[in-house]
């Protein structure tokens, strides 16, 4: 699909410093724009690339200086945030491409299921007994819906997720690729003896409100007993572990490789880092921020703090502490010449 400059600054409320009817078909890196594709400047680190740029459409901050003219080919379009209108056109761009409806055979959905308008069933998708989906809700080929799972209108889930039974997925969700909501969580006893572990039915189920998206290969196991949930917001990368009857709150963000053990509560606009762990029976405090590879054994109740380290403590401290580790050795040098020097005399 095509788009002209002056149908893209009416959708972005946008001015326009150019041609107002070059269109454009495709989007591109600043550095890499070419005639009839749209870009975008933001950081402005970038600056340079907007003179020498070939992108037919440019979108940049109303508040960008020039200090030469860009070329005759290039139309800007000034908005108030430019990273934010790009991706809010990518977001559109992206629902014209996936604009899937119908269903595809061959698949299952159960006589009792439940099923919105303009939904969008892939091949091989089998959804169980007493299943709600809203409207335009998307499944790909190759998922699992089980028993009385419910899903909300405008979520999508993509190829080979499983969504176990009785799971509850809100509004505005993605789910990518092979990610299992509602498996059994890690709930093992020792029986008398000592000797071996006894399974824990796992009865609960798994709770996702609106608006979360959630990485490719991600693992989110059911409640014990209650709900494990995410709340609105929600962002979590891929390869990311959230055990059973975990929290996660309003607007977080989880990157890849890490894992929230049992019952731990993630307060709300929280930022984990990649490859950090997190252990059971914990709370997390609103606006805690930690580090990549950190290790959290122990509650964070300090709103606003920001941890690094395993076992993780304040930022400040594990910079100063860090610079002292790094002059270890010279250290032990300096001790060994002293020792050497006082046994000499």
């Amino acid at each position: 699909m095509e788009f002209s400059a002056e149908q893209i600054a009416s959708l972005l409320g946008g001015i326009t410093e150019g041609d107002p009817t070059v269109k454009v078909s495709k989007v591109s890196k600043i550095e890499e724009g070419f005639p009839g594709s749209l870009s975008f400047l933001a950081n402005p680190a970038y600056t340079n690339f907007i003179y020498s740029t070939d992108a037919s459409i440019v979108l940049v901050n109303k508040s960008l200086h020039l200090e030469k003219p860009v070329k005759p080919s290039c139309t800007l379009i000034r908005v108030e945030n430019a990273y934010e209108s790009f991706a809010k056109l990518l977001q559109i761009y992206n629902e014209v491409k996936s604009g899937k409806s119908g269903i595809e055979q061959p698949s299952f959905i159960s006589p009792s299921a439940k099923l919105g308008e303009n939904c969008y069933i892939g091949a091989f998708v089998y959804i169980g007994e007493h299943v709600t989906l809203g409207d335009k809700v998307k499944i790909y080929p190759h998922t699992y819906i089980g028993d009385h799972s419910e899903i909300g209108e405008n979520t999508v889930l993509f190829s080979g997720v499983k969504v176990y039974h009785e799971c509850k997925i809100g509004k505005n969700c993605t789910i990518h690729a092979n990610t299992v909501i509602g498996s059994d969580g890690f709930g093992f006893a020792p029986n008398t003896e000592g000797q071996a572990f006894v399974k824990v039915p796992q009865i609960g189920n798994v709770i996702i409100e609106d608006n979360v998206e959630v990485g490719s290969n991600t693992s989110i196991d059911r409640a014990t007993m209650g709900s494990t949930i995410l709340h609105k917001g929600v962002k979590l990368d891929n390869l990311v572990q959230i055990a059973h009857n975990a929290v996660i709150g309003d607007n977080t963000v989880i990157a890849g490789l890490s894992g929230i053990a049992g019952s731990t509560k993630v307060g709300k606009n929280c930022m984990v880092g990649a490859q950090v762990g997190v252990a059971g029976h914990l709370k997390i405090a609103d606006g805690v921020k930690i580090a990549g590879q950190s290790g959290i054994g122990a509650s964070i109740e300090k709103e606003g703090e920001i941890v690094q380290g395993s076992p993780a403590f304040s930022i400040g401290e594990y910079k100063r502490s860090y610079v002292l580790f790094r002059s270890l050795p010279k250290l032990n040098e300096r001790l060994n010449e002293l020792s050497k020097k006082i046994n000499s005399k």
